[in-house]
């Protein structure tokens, strides 16, 4: 992993090498004009890890950058690891940054918090709260906790350990984000351990966009797979009639409840599923009393909604989508989104197509395509 160099002066030459980027290798699908939207430039992700490196009586916070020939770059063994110390870190929010030092400064000479202190990591919000996860190879015990109480007073954050087998929550295991989009706030719980949004600027420009290209549809339903915890469930939920959600991960599923719930969302049902598994009982092939319990034909979906892993969808799943009149993609891989693309523009075209600089000074993209049935 190459550490992000981060130079403020020279953002918008490469957001605009994203732009060329994303234009050239999905133009045969002869998209709309992409609608950019940039990242602050620094000091834009919410959550971070680091190694903690310990050197005799000093310690710091380390990335690892891995180099290899281009002949040895399949072959694990051949690859050189250099530790790269890092005192601060421009791609973390303001207060990672500021959280950092204090941190090391607190536990140098305390050896209950010290010993065997192997990773941390930061969890921050627009809105100020931070929970902070320690990492041990070594069991915690009742002196841990003291000191850790007393940290997280001196610190004003909240504080996890974490060992083999053991997780130990001082205070609670998530944050609070609040997010502001089109004058409205929308309210997020965020877990410790589970995936959110790394940059929360970017995450409400793309609840924005997509709010905008879904208007017009309060008569019908929307359908949403890997719905996370509820990021675009709770932000879209007043453009449709009714919206059934799925996620696999428990803990997901267990805080969009939470996130429903905590924005008076009373029109949205996110169940546990995998994607696949939705895809069957949306075509009748799958049955149980979960399927039963969300009574589909009781729905009239208008437009489906995915956010999937960086290996997209399969083709099972193109051609699910295919039967919907809206398809609202969220992608975080330009590869396998204009695979999957090919599949469905069959059937559909592309109408609005966006670039979400999710990870400025990384050759990563995040986009949104929304795409309408020709028919």
């Amino acid at each position: 992993m190459a550490i992000p160099v981060v130079d403020p002066d020279r953002y918008d030459q490469q957001l605009e090498a994203k732009r060329e980027r994303i234009v050239r290798d999905f133009s045969r699908f002869a998209p709309p004009a992409l609608e950019v939207y940039p990242s602050p430039p620094s000091h834009y992700r919410q959550r971070c890890e680091f190694r903690i490196w310990h050197q005799g009586d000093d310690l710091f916070y380390a990335m690892f950058e891995i180099q290899a020939s281009e002949e040895d770059a399949e072959n694990p063994k051949k690859r050189k690891k250099t530790v790269i110390r890092l005192d601060d870190y421009p791609v973390a929010s303001r207060q990672i940054n500021d959280l950092m030092p204090r941190l090391l400064d607190a536990i140098r000479d305390n050896d209950p918090l010290r010993r065997r202190l192997f990773q941390v990591e930061f969890l921050t919000t627009l809105s100020g709260e931070a929970l902070v996860t320690l990492i041990y190879h070594r069991q915690l015990d009742d002196a841990w906790e003291a000191e850790a109480r007393r940290l997280q007073e001196r610190l004003g954050v909240m504080i996890i350990g974490r060992a083999r087998k053991q997780r130990w929550v001082l205070e609670r295991d998530h944050v609070w984000e609040r997010l502001e989009v089109e004058g409205r706030e929308f309210v997020y719980q965020q877990v410790e351990n589970s995936f959110t949004q790394p940059n929360a600027q970017i995450c409400r420009s793309m609840l924005a966009w997509a709010r905008d290209v879904t208007r017009g549809s309060e008569s019908a339903d929307l359908v949403e797979l890997y719905c996370g915890n509820g990021n675009f469930t709770v932000a879209l939920a007043e453009n449709f009639r009714r919206v059934l959600a799925t996620e696999i991960s428990r803990t997901s599923v267990a805080s969009a409840r939470q996130n429903l719930a905590a924005n008076g969302i009373d029109n949205a049902t996110v169940g546990r599923m995998s994607a696949e598994e939705f895809a069957a009982a949306l075509r009748g092939e799958k049955g149980g009393r979960r399927v039963a319990e969300w009574a589909l034909d009781d729905y009239a979906f208008s437009t489906v909604l995915v956010d999937p892993p960086r290996a997209g969808l399969d083709d099972a799943s193109c051609r699910q989508l295919s039967g919907y009149s809206r398809i609202v993609y969220i992608s975080c891989n330009p590869e396998t989104l204009a695979s999957n693309l090919e599949r469905l523009t069959e059937t559909h075209r592309i109408t609005r197509f966006a670039l979400f600089d999710q990870f400025p000074w990384t050759h990563h993209c995040e986009c949104g395509v929304l795409l309408e049935r020709r028919d």
